[in-house]
């Protein structure tokens, strides 16, 4: 067998594997605890980490789907990378917009490495401050200027106030479109 065949069956073998690898269905049920937190099954559901008392009484883990529907990201599971990037923990239970308060937090979800690459952490966020009436970019914009301003504004805003332009405080028209 000359080394072109070789090769030849090498690259068939590779691109099989590949394309089984991508064909898997990712089911949040199935998922370990460490990679449920920021993935979408491939129905497009959210998965989300709950926790449980096994029968020794410890804690333990377990990956469930939600009833929140992202299609565009359906089959997903956010890069360890993306974790880093954006500030969050794949330990979390439950996901709050009070993370928001933390200067430190929003900081490293606006920044460009998590902004413009993370698109599954972003859309979640996204949806999450547009729950609280805050527009998520005007956010971003607003801390990227005066951080500890930003951060004053979001606290006292009440109901459906929203960060909005660089001095002052706006009401969100209604669910913003997702950035993605």
């Amino acid at each position: 067998m000359d080394s072109s065949m070789k090769l030849s069956i090498i690259l068939f073998f590779a691109c099989s594997l590949f394309i089984q690898g991508t064909l898997a269905a990712v089911i949040c049920e199935k998922l370990p605890a460490n990679l449920c937190s920021f993935a979408v099954e491939s129905t497009g559901k959210r998965c989300v980490l709950e926790n449980f008392n096994n029968e020794e009484e410890n804690l333990g883990y377990t990956c469930k789907s939600s009833e929140v529907v992202v299609e565009k990201l359906a089959g997903h599971i956010e890069s360890d990378q993306c974790v880093s990037a954006c500030g969050v923990d794949r330990d979390f239970v439950g996901i709050s917009s009070d993370a928001f308060l933390t200067p430190e937090f929003t900081g490293s979800l606006c920044s460009p490495a998590c902004y413009q690459n993370c698109p599954n952490i972003v859309d979640l966020y996204f949806e999450l401050a547009a729950g609280e009436g805050v527009f998520l970019p005007a956010l971003c914009e607003k801390h990227k200027s005066n951080p500890h301003r930003a951060m004053l504004e979001l606290m006292s805003s009440s109901g459906g106030a929203a960060v909005g332009s660089a001095d002052s405080v706006v009401e969100a028209p209604g669910p913003a479109p997702s950035p993605y």
